[in-house]
Formats: C-alpha cells, structure tokens, sequence
C-alpha cells in the first residue's frame, strides 16, 4: 500500500505524527507538504493528494488541516475520490467498511496525535465489506457521471 500524504498550514504539526506512524508501519508514503509553517491554500495540497489517488499512483490520501473540513470538501471534488472527514476510531472503519474511502480528512486542531494515530491505523487496516455497501458505492460513483 503506498499512501499520499498532505496538510495545510494548520495540519503540519499532526501531519509530521501521522507520518512517523507510516515510518513505523513500514507504509511506503509520499509527503505532499507543505515545508513550512507559512500559510497556504488547502485546496492545492488536497487537489495533489486526491488526483495522485484518483489517478492510482497512490492507493489512498491523508490530508490534515486545522479542521479537517476544507481538506474533506476539496478532495471530493476530485472524481473518484470518496474523502470522510473522521474523529473517531469507530468512524474510521466503518467509513471503510461501509464507504471503501479511499481519502481520509482530520483535523489537528480538533484531535491529539494519540487518536489521530489511531484513527490512521483503524482505517489503514479496515477493508471495504462489499456487499450490500458495493451497490451503493457504484451509486455514488453514478452521481459523479
């Protein structure tokens, strides 16, 4: 599994965390940014992240900003992408059990590093059910057509 890996300003910090959980993981990744603390548009680092997966260079995206919701709705306006903005453990299965996202959206000023960890493995390690969720997902994906 390679996952695509990004932040705003606001995410930096739990950006830096989530990818020493990767390390440690053993997850190939690659770092979208950005490099500094200096302000920046969301929008760009989550269009890298979401077309990079959407195009299958990478098989999912973790984009982090203060809150999560302005890298969430970026990255769902990417086609193909299916983006959950997730706080919680259980969310984060179930968004990939249920939803098979394939981009998951957190934010830093919302959660600590400790379940953002967390968050990040339950999601990394649930796979989509099918079933009954695979019709709906094709759904979805009619919605984008």
């Amino acid at each position: 599994m390679k996952i695509a890996i990004s932040s705003d300003h606001g995410g930096n910090i739990l950006r830096q965390e989530i990818i020493s959980l990767l390390e440690e993981r053993g997850t190939a990744y690659e770092d979208f940014g950005p490099t500094t603390d200096e302000s920046v548009d969301y929008p760009d680092y989550a269009s890298a992240v979401s077309l990079g997966v959407a195009e299958g260079r990478f098989d999912r995206g973790i984009l982090i900003c203060g809150t999560g919701i302005g890298m969430s709705i970026a990255a769902n306006k990417v086609k193909g992408i299916r983006c959950a903005l997730v706080h919680d453990v259980f969310s984060a299965k179930a968004t990939r059990g249920h939803n098979n996202t394939n981009v998951l959206a957190m934010g830093e000023r919302v959660i600590g590093a400790g379940l953002a960890r967390e968050i990040v493995e339950a999601w990394l390690d649930t796979e989509f059910e099918g079933g009954r969720h695979a019709r709906r997902i094709e759904k979805l994906t009619a919605l984008e057509n």
